[in-house]
């Protein structure tokens, strides 16, 4: 299996002109291109089928998916991002004031109108709560890696323990995690539409180190109790008050008395209630998470597994990156990102049955170039452009997923950063080769579930 190099710009191009422009204005479809890791997200006036199977079979696609009002084009890891660029500049370049007849800002007004309608509230909730964390995710990455790294080569050569570079090392690792309260207190503020510097400062005042020193009803105060749970509840009542203030004090004090009462206000609900409340919470989360992993092993391992590929597909899965970020910050790791990424480990052996067996060479293109992404961890290319559209395969990965998840939650293995998945995430667990053999499981298992369960093969177009 070879994987096909993609002209950017080229490819940007021939997306653009696919979802097209409506009278004589070129590209006046597209009302906003943005991306994430994997995904080109474009917001369209309007959209058909037509539209989305000329998308799939562009070289370079790896898949599409609809939600509501936007269509996100699957591109894989990297190249969503310098195709995003490339989509932007040529809009830049070639769009004008109106669509059609529509003034752009019409336009935007209509389709949030729209996005609104077809949002639920626990669907945006997910999306806020994950927005926080996303641009944490390369210092997750970077850091864990370093942690890992080190940690493999200190367990190879315990002297190395005691090296100056690799104390230095591992403080580099431990970077993200000893700022973490104040980057999430600074973008849930965000958010939650408040001021981002005020949501670090009172992060930065629950993870106070005098706390410690303080008591209150004969209690010493916890520096740091709950976590990132804490400071999001925190942070957003901040918010909340602070966009409550701005509207009832007046204007030539706003900037004085605003911030003041937030910081007063929100940090004494913080220290006498929130802190305690998001504590309990973290507690209740990590004592679930260890106790179900601890008492049921193998057999929560399979069902956690078996069940991820969908949550995924349902974007329930946003909701999980509080939890691994909390468990880290309570026990130095993960035991639940190690299971869940047995599921994209299925996807893969499943994606390698189909590859053998279908004759379409469209399809094989499209597992060729996903292959290799979906190995290092970025399941979404295989999911939406091979195992979901054929089905059956989708299920064969569930399969392989869970026996993945099985073997790495019987012995409790744990991941040091999160935001990565696949044969990367090895380096930053606490038990290598079975995390590894988890991964061989789940490709073996999701193969021979796929081979067995088949499917309809679909004609070359």
């Amino acid at each position: 299996m070879e994987t096909i190099r993609i002209n950017t710009d080229e490819l940007a191009k021939n997306i653009l002109n696919t979802v097209g422009g409506s009278g004589n204005v070129l590209y006046s479809n597209v009302i906003q291109a943005t991306n994430c890791m994997t995904r080109l997200r474009l917001r369209l006036i309007e959209k058909n089928e037509f539209m989305i199977d000329a998308l799939k079979k562009i070289d370079g696609v790896l898949g599409v998916n609809e939600d509501g009002d936007e269509v996100q084009v699957i591109l894989g890891a990297g190249r969503a991002t310098t195709v995003t660029n490339a989509v932007n500049k040529i809009l830049e370049a070639t769009n004008t004031v109106k669509v059609g007849k529509v003034k752009i800002g019409d336009a935007k007004a209509i389709h949030d109108k729209i996005r609104a309608k077809n949002a639920t509230p626990v669907k945006l909730f997910f999306k806020k709560i994950s927005s926080i964390f996303t641009p944490l995710i390369p210092g997750f990455i970077a850091c864990g890696l370093i942690t890992g790294l080190v940690s493999c080569a200190v367990k190879m050569s315990p002297d190395l323990a005691s090296a100056q570079i690799i104390q230095l090392l591992m403080v580099a690792g431990n970077a993200v995690f000893w700022g973490m309260n104040l980057f999430v207190g600074v973008n849930a503020a965000k958010i939650f539409g408040g001021t981002p510097i005020l949501g670090g400062v009172l992060a930065a005042l629950m993870t106070h180190p005098a706390l410690a020193d303080i008591k209150l009803l004969d209690a010493a105060l916890v520096p740091g109790r709950g976590g990132v749970i804490s400071v999001i509840i925190v942070a957003a009542f901040g918010a909340w008050l602070e966009g409550r203030l701005h509207k009832i004090i007046p204007e030539m004090f706003d900037l004085f008395l605003t911030p003041l009462v937030t910081v007063l206000t929100a940090g004494a609900a913080a220290i006498l209630i929130l802190q305690p409340v998001g504590g309990a919470l973290s507690d209740a989360i990590g004592a679930a998470a260890t106790t179900a992993v601890q008492s049921g092993g193998a057999v929560v391992g399979f069902v956690l597994a078996g069940v991820w590929l969908p949550l995924v597909m349902l974007g329930i899965h946003q909701a999980m990156t509080p939890i691994h970020v909390d468990l880290i910050a309570q026990f130095g790791v993960t035991i639940l990102l190690p299971i869940l990424a047995m599921a994209g480990a299925g996807q893969v052996g499943a994606s390698i049955a189909v590859y053998f067996k279908t004759k379409n060479k469209f399809l094989k293109k499209t597992i060729a170039s996903a292959l290799p992404v979906g190995m290092m961890g970025v399941g979404e290319p295989l999911i939406y452009g091979v195992t979901f559209p054929l089905f059956k395969p989708f299920i064969g990965a569930c399969i392989g997923g869970a026996f993945g998840g099985a073997v790495v939650a019987n012995f409790t293995v744990g991941a040091a950063t999160l935001g990565i998945s696949g044969l990367p995430l090895a380096a930053t667990t606490n038990n290598i080769p079975i995390y590894l053999f988890g991964l061989f499981t789940a490709y073996v298992a999701g193969f021979i579930a796929t081979w067995l369960l088949g499917f309809d093969d679909p004609p070359d177009t």
